[in-house]
């Protein structure tokens, strides 16, 4: 493997991460905006 191909490797899976994360992100602001929970539970 050539160190242009372990350069694309690592740049894809960084870009799969923040992919994930921003998308993570976003929902957790919606839910803080709209009074719900995070991940779907009822803790009350």
């Amino acid at each position: 493997m050539t160190l242009l191909q372990k350069r694309l490797l690592i740049l894809l899976l960084v870009v799969l991460a923040a992919a994930a994360l921003g998308r993570l992100a976003v929902r957790a602001v919606l839910n803080l905006l709209l009074g719900g929970t995070l991940f779907g539970g009822n803790f009350l």
